[in-house]
């Protein structure tokens, strides 16, 4: 009993941690939002009042991904006894519906822009937009480093919102170049760039919205978390082989239902021990794995 409940301490250390992180977004994606939106009317360009817009959007959606990782950090109860970790997936899937949405009014207002007469960008806008990508992408790889070490969807769904904002703002930072550059009969540079990036950021929101579903629909983890699971259960002492192991994910944690053939000639308190240490020998490592059911089988003969 001590040793789960130190891992399921461990993925709440690992939720707070994440939801932390998440909330460092929301506040950069406030501060950036504001920062583009009134370089976008000042400097008269769309793609940058889109840019502003998707950003500020992005807290709202970044709101629930906090709200996914505290109630992940939950530890189970009797109406969860895997603990909550769908919630951050639950929370995934609700980001890429935010990101269609936003692509999709994005996209409808470029095309207004693209056929209304308007004044072109100001070469201002230029490195305001650099720094934007900058900051954007630094956090974003900040995150999916972050993601690698915990395994969260939701985790990995925010790196990629940052990513595909960074996205957007290289493309307004293109067209923008190009209407500045090209003068007078370019003034729809910018919102071109704006509508390009729009297919952008819809492509990350399929990303998202699979990896989100895969979760909530139990997918396979890599094929090499559950060959590290067949080997550390297979040289346990007593173990013949590993039969079937089956391996999802639950938020930040791992559920391992694991079948091992034994010596069908030892006692049933003999393979309960065995069984025993295989659970631990898996709970032990480094994969935050909250629960093993361990399934003893007779080997042949």
């Amino acid at each position: 009993m001590p040793l789960a409940t130190d891992h399921h301490t461990t993925v709440t250390q690992r939720a707070e941690t994440s939801a932390r992180f998440v909330a460092v977004g929301i506040l950069l994606n406030l501060v950036l939002g504001v920062v583009k939106l009134a370089g976008g009317i000042l400097g008269h360009s769309y793609a940058l009042v889109a840019d502003a817009a998707e950003s500020l959007l992005d807290t709202l959606s970044s709101l629930l991904v906090w709200a996914g990782f505290r109630v992940a950090a939950k530890p189970p109860d009797a109406d969860h006894p895997y603990g909550h970790g769908k919630a951050s997936a639950l929370a995934g899937l609700f980001v890429a519906g935010t990101v269609f949405v936003a692509a999709a009014g994005i996209a409808w207002e470029s095309v207004h822009e693209i056929v209304t007469p308007h004044q072109g960008p100001h070469w201002l806008t230029l490195p305001l937009l650099a720094v934007v990508v900058a900051v954007k992408e630094i956090f974003s790889r900040r995150m999916l480093r972050l993601d690698a070490q915990f395994g969260a969807t939701a985790l990995k769904a925010e790196a990629w919102h940052h990513r595909g904002d960074a996205i957007t703002s290289a493309a307004a930072f293109v067209g923008i170049a190009i209407g500045v550059i090209g003068g007078k009969g370019y003034e729809a540079a910018d919102d071109w760039a704006a509508l390009a990036a729009c297919a952008l950021i819809a492509y990350n929101g399929v990303g998202i919205a699979r990896a989100a579903l895969g979760e909530i629909m139990d997918t396979a983890v890599p094929l090499e978390t559950e060959t590290e699971i067949r080997r550390l259960a297979g040289v346990v002492p007593g173990v013949r082989y590993v039969e079937k192991c089956r391996v999802l994910r639950s938020g930040l944690s791992l559920l391992v239902d694991i079948h091992v053939h034994v010596d069908g000639a030892q006692s049933v308190r003999e393979g309960h021990a065995i069984a025993h240490a295989v659970k631990d020998a898996l709970m032990a490592a480094p994969l935050a794995i909250t629960d093993v059911a361990v399934h003893i089988e007779p080997a042949r003969a």
